[in-house]
């Protein structure tokens, strides 16, 4: 086999996690292949995907009397994934601590790991999609900015940032975004620019307003999307034109972080401080802060822009830090004002009241007026929980310890974390009483009481209020989404009642009013993050209301934000009223500073899922006591705290429990990582109850 084909490479691959199968695999080709080259090879009794890698100085030698497997194909429609491309995931999976197969494989479109290479040759000689066209920089400047904006875009284009725009709600930050796009793509034709937002449900929208600005400069194929809402076809086609360099504009959510990008010229972060940036599951990376590296590492500008700034990208812009370059945008367009904070003491209202009588009668005007209003509980279903009062029964997951949610519509119990779904029981199953209630509130009993409540409300147009309900379950068909926000937009809907998919990015324009019912259970959480994600949520979704001054003004009504609340002393609030951020991130990086957390610390977690908790606390203890004996290096800067449960212990019949590790010097925290992997792996070995480990650098839920 040698001496047919004489040439090794080395091929990473998608092995099994945790697996002894190391990094690179070697194979023997006819001709060399340059790195970045896509292949298929034999791997096992399968045949997969893999990326031809740059050869190490020394490459590993092959066991005795074993010879390389040859490489079964080579997909030769695809130009090499270039070396920028290969550091972003090879810095990955360093820093994260996976396998490097793992990380370039997933950053892959699915569909590219099932097409043979016959295939592949076939798709590719399909004719491309619209034609691109150059512009020049003058056609560009289509939207004159306003004096704050034009302020940001200057100091942008002059300096080599990052960036951190801090810019209120409805300041106009997505047109500064286009307008240095524009300037990026006009300087170069080779150019290309990625924007990125949080969530799927941000894109419809985005992708709306790219599209009409440049689709006519640059042509149809020139904008594109990557989002695990596509179907496998759409990515692969989305993901070819941005490697291609035919899309010069490439929109995402956290995944598009990896597209291939030869031109990359600008990134966008939009909402940067959002946690859906951080991915939980397999390779626990955050996008955001990969996006700043790989601009940093290709020479790109990042823009990472937020109304409420992750407390680390504030701190990072802070004078003693000074790594990113604040850039400030107080006031909305237009001249409008932010929505005054109203707060409702529910300790003065009825008792199990809802809607308190002074926000029910708050929308009962707005609505009669024609206005929009918008009311966020962060829980969907119709309650957290079904209860017996006779006996104490529960609706409790049989999977996890965690209670099934009542959704009334369908009449199931759902558990949100396994799945797992019975319809709802005629009586109580413990001790016969018919009598279950449902305890507690979720979007669809909120939508359901407020259908109720404004059953007798008219609007202008002389028809019966409309209220609406938007999360996860009425938007899981596909569609679904974009025909619930064009509702919204057409004025077809009255009240919107969500989770907090709907309280932030979304351009409501006739949305005057905006209501939070139960967001006191973030106060008092053990996750030391949960104060910044509340006003980060509640600020975000005061945003919504009073967007278009000039509605406003017509109606003579100021925005609102209606909060009800059993704490209306709290500090979070105190400071939501101001409208006023840096003072509360100031309030928090002081608390967190005197306690050593992030971001003046450094943290990593290692989880353990067992089928007993006894088991799972077994191998973390044993890993911790390990990592000591063997003096890793920088043991002495990292503090290991003992193993403990996660908040929800038991999920799909398995016990998770988990380990912080902690250190104030990031680079002591990644060298004890990566030298305590070997001892992980042995570990593992040895607890044969453990279903899987993982570790989780720079968590963002403890």
């Amino acid at each position: 086999m040698s001496d047919a084909l004489p040439c090794l490479v080395q091929v990473a691959v998608s092995t099994p996690a945790h697996s002894a199968v190391g990094d690179l695999l070697s194979y023997a080709c006819a001709a060399p292949l340059a790195p970045g080259t896509l292949v298929r090879v034999p791997l096992g009794a399968r045949e997969v995907l893999g990326v031809v890698w740059d050869a190490p100085a020394e490459p590993p030698p092959l066991p005795a009397g074993m010879a390389p497997r040859p490489v079964a194909g080579v997909l030769e429609g695809i130009a090499p994934l270039d070396a920028a491309w290969r550091r972003l995931v090879a810095f990955t999976a360093r820093y994260y601590q996976r396998a490097l197969g793992e990380v370039a494989l997933a950053a892959l479109p699915p569909q590219l790991r099932e097409l043979t290479p016959e295939q592949l040759a076939r798709r590719m000689r399909r004719p491309a999609a619209g034609a691109a066209a150059q512009a020049s920089a003058s056609a560009t400047e289509s939207v004159a900015l306003s004096a704050e904006q034009e302020s940001a875009a200057a100091e942008i284009e002059a300096n080599p940032g990052p960036f951190l725009l801090f810019g209120s709600t409805g300041s106009g930050k997505t047109e500064v975004y286009m307008h240095c796009v524009a300037r990026a793509l006009a300087a170069s034709p080779a150019a290309q620019a990625l924007v990125m937002v949080p969530e799927i449900n941000l894109t419809p929208q985005l992708e709306a307003r790219f599209r009409a600005r440049f689709a006519p400069l640059y042509g149809e194929a020139a904008v594109v999307s990557l989002h695990s809402g596509m179907t496998n076809p759409q990515r692969l086609k989305s993901w070819l034109a941005a490697h291609q360099g035919a899309a010069r504009i490439v929109l995402g959510t956290r995944m598009a972080v990896f597209a291939s990008l030869p031109g990359l010229a600008l990134v966008v972060v939009d909402e940067e401080h959002d946690a859906s940036y951080k991915q939980q599951e397999g390779a626990r990376y955050s996008a955001r802060d990969l996006a700043v590296w790989r601009a940093r590492e290709q020479g790109a500008k990042v823009i990472l822009g937020s109304a409420t700034p992750s407390l680390e990208s504030w701190h990072a812009s802070s004078p003693e830090v000074d790594r990113y370059q604040r850039l400030a945008m107080p006031a909305r367009i237009g001249a409008g004002e932010l929505p005054r904070l109203r707060l409702v003491d529910m300790g003065q209202q009825p008792r199990g009241t809802a809607f308190s009588p002074p926000l029910l009668a708050a929308i009962t005007e707005r609505v009669e007026r024609g206005e929009q209003c918008l009311v966020l509980l962060n829980r969907r279903g119709f309650a957290p929980v079904l209860h017996c009062h006779d006996c104490g029964w529960k609706s409790d997951c049989p999977h996890c310890s965690a209670h099934q949610v009542f959704h009334k519509i369908d009449r199931t119990l759902r558990c949100h974390h396994c799945g797992y779904a019975q319809r709802v029981p005629r009586a109580c199953p413990a001790c016969g009483n018919p009598d279950i209630a449902p305890v507690g509130r979720g979007t669809e009993q909120l939508e359901e009481q407020l259908a109720a409540l404004l059953r007798n409300v008219i609007t202008p147009e002389r028809r019966a209020a409309r209220v609406a309900r938007m999360d996860a379950d009425t938007t899981r068909a596909k569609g679904a989404l974009e025909e619930q926000l064009a509702q919204v937009h057409a004025g077809e809907v009255d009240v919107l009642v969500g989770t907090q998919m709907v309280a932030k990015g979304h351009d409501f324009r006739r949305i005057t009013l905006v209501a939070a019912v139960q967001p006191d259970g973030a106060l008092f959480s053990s996750d030391f993050r949960a104060p910044e994600r509340l006003f980060a949520l509640l600020m975000q979704a005061a945003g919504r209301a009073g967007r278009d001054a000039q509605y406003v003004a017509a109606q003579a009504s100021p925005p609102e934000m209606w909060l009800q609340t059993w704490h209306p002393d709290h500090a979070v609030y105190a400071a939501l009223r101001r409208h006023d951020y840096p003072a509360f991130a100031q309030q928090q990086l002081a608390e967190r500073r005197e306690a050593g957390m992030p971001p003046f610390a450094h943290q990593a977690l290692v989880r353990a899922d067992a089928r007993s908790q006894e088991a799972a606390h077994a191998f973390l203890q044993a890993a911790a006591d390990a990592a000591r004996a063997a003096q890793l290096p920088g043991l002495e800067q990292v503090f290991i705290f003992p193993p403990v449960p996660l908040a929800v212990q038991r999920v799909a019949d398995v016990e998770r429990a988990q380990m912080l590790l902690e250190s104030p010097v990031r680079g002591a925290l990644q060298r004890f990582l990566a030298a305590w992997q070997p001892l992980l792996h042995a570990e593992r070995a040895r607890h044969r109850a453990l279903v899987r480990w993982l570790v989780d650098v720079d968590p963002q839920a403890i």
